[in-house]
Formats: structure tokens, C-alpha cells, sequence
């Protein structure tokens, strides 16, 4: 069997930065397992797959090397971006079934806009272990899905030098340092972050849009704002401009594809 498959760089507006996942249309749902190894052969954060359900509504699930996850922003706007400038996608929006609920990604003149749905954390207790496994004493421990470590500077978040066996045996999904952006160094950015998640097979993943389903709404009460400017400092790096609106978290970023082809399995 042969299937189409394309790799997009999200949250980018250049190849070679954001954050880069794999998006393979398909006719039928393949087995699970099947889908798996693909993700696992591809070896990229997350490969996504989709089936079209109706016009401008489409069956969406994510996999990473390893497992398959519950919520995964790049490869939805990977995979709308696939559907808007390769598929003939012609509609204002596109309409994404998943683990998570209906999620609408619509284009916008200046890229993608995903509607995510928000997770606020609630506080920790200082845990010394999460330290150590960062490389560096946070301010703060938050916990939603992820553990959210909040540091006091930009640099301490850009110098952070992680343990990820010891990231790893702690048996959170993953991990956030987040801290207020260095207006010197990064101007117009209201916060930046970093993103590990061992445990489902990505070391330290370029782009979140996950994450930032926890980071919007911290920051924006942190801050009292509703627009947010935010920027990944991994190596590869990415931009997201963020608006809470209640329970939900829409995120702009651009997306360019890089490859497209043909797999057989």
C-alpha cells in the first residue's frame, strides 16, 4: 500500500525552524499498530493522521515514536496547513475530531489559528527531584497534565541543561520551564518556554502547542492580558501569538512544508 505523506515545519515561517511533524492522509483508519510503526519509522515528535468525516470535517490522531497522544498543536496546524495549500481545502476553516473534542483551525492572512481547549494548572510544593532532573531551581511548580516549572529569567530557561533519564523516571508526561522574556534579548515577547517529554519518546520537542494550553492561561493572569506573545527558545525555536478566551486557547503560527511524497507499507 502506498500513502501520501508530507513533513511540515509549524510554528515557522522558514524550513528549518519550528517545529517539524509528519501529516499522512488517509483513506480508511489503518491499524493501530501499523500507524505506530509509521510514527516510529518517521522518527519526529509527532506524526499526525487524519480521515475526512464531511465537507471541511476530518478524523484527527496524533502518534509520537511511541505512543499515541491525547492533544498535539503542531501537527493539527501541520495538518491543516496540509489540507489548505496540498489538499484543495477551500473552506475558511477546517473542523478536527480528536481525543480532545472538536478543534477548528482557521487561515488567517498571516497563518493558522488553532482553538485549543485551555488547562490551568494548580501549585506544587517545591520537589527537589523535578530540580535536579531540569538542571535548575524553579521559582514555581504547577501541575496540569504537564509539570510546569517557572523560573525567575530568560536565561535561566535558555541554560537549562535537563537530565531526561531523570526527567523520565519521575512518570509526568511532560515538562514546561517557562520565565518573562528578556526584552533585550527576545523584544515584544511577553514570555518563553521549553518543552521535554521523555517518556512518549521526544527529548526536548522545538514547538508546543500543547503546552502552551497551560502556559496562556498562567501568564495571562500573571500578566493581565488576554493577547500573548510567546516564543520557544529550543534550538530550532518558534512563535506563537496566543488569546485566552475562557476555556479555550487560539494560537497563530505560521507553517511551511518541506517534503512530500509517498510511503509504502
Amino acid at each position: 500500500m502506498q500513502l501520501p505523506i508530507y513533513q511540515v515545519d509549524a510554528f515557522a515561517s522558514e524550513v528549518f525552524r519550528g517545529n517539524p511533524a509528519a501529516v499522512c492522509p488517509l483513506e480508511a483508519w489503518l491499524p493501530d499498530a501499523t500507524m505506530q510503526a509509521i510514527a516510529a519509522e518517521n522518527n519526529l515528535a509527532e506524526t499526525a493522521f487524519f480521515v475526512e468525516t464531511g465537507p471541511a470535517q476530518y478524523h484527527l490522531r496524533w502518534f509520537t515514536p511511541e505512543v499515541e497522544v491525547d492533544l498535539c498543536g503542531h501537527a493539527t496546524l501541520a495538518s491543516a496547513a496540509v489540507l489548505f495549500e496540498k489538499r484543495g481545502q477551500t473552506a475558511p476553516a477546517v473542523t478536527f475530531e480528536t481525543r480532545s473534542g472538536p478543534l477548528v483551525v482557521t487561515r488567517e492572512p498571516d497563518g493558522y489559528t488553532l482553538d485549543l481547549p485551555a488547562r490551568r494548572a494548580r501549585p506544587l510544593p517545591p520537589d527537589r527531584q523535578v530540580a535536579v532532573a531540569l538542571g535548575g531551581e524553579p521559582a514555581e511548580l504547577w501541575l496540569a497534565r504537564d509539570c510546569m516549572a517557572v523560573y525567575t529569567t530568560e536565561a535561566e530557561v535558555r541554560g537549562l541543561a535537563t537530565d531526561m533519564a531523570k526527567l523520565k523516571a519521575l512518570g509526568v508526561f511532560g515538562f514546561i520551564a517557562t520565565a518573562p522574556a528578556d526584552q533585550t534579548h527576545s523584544p515584544g515577547v511577553d514570555f518563553v518556554s521549553r518543552f521535554f517529554a521523555p517518556g512518549a519518546g521526544v527529548a526536548e520537542d522545538p514547538v508546543t502547542g500543547s503546552a502552551h494550553c497551560t502556559l496562556v492561561p498562567y501568564w495571562a493572569d500573571r500578566l493581565a492580558k488576554t493577547t500573548l506573545e510567546a516564543r520557544q527558545v529550543s534550538r530550532r525555536g518558534g512563535a506563537l501569538r496566543c488569546v485566552i478566551e475562557g476555556d479555550r486557547v487560539r494560537m497563530t503560527g505560521k507553517a511551511v512544508c518541506y517534503l512530500e511524497g509517498t510511503i509504502t507499507v
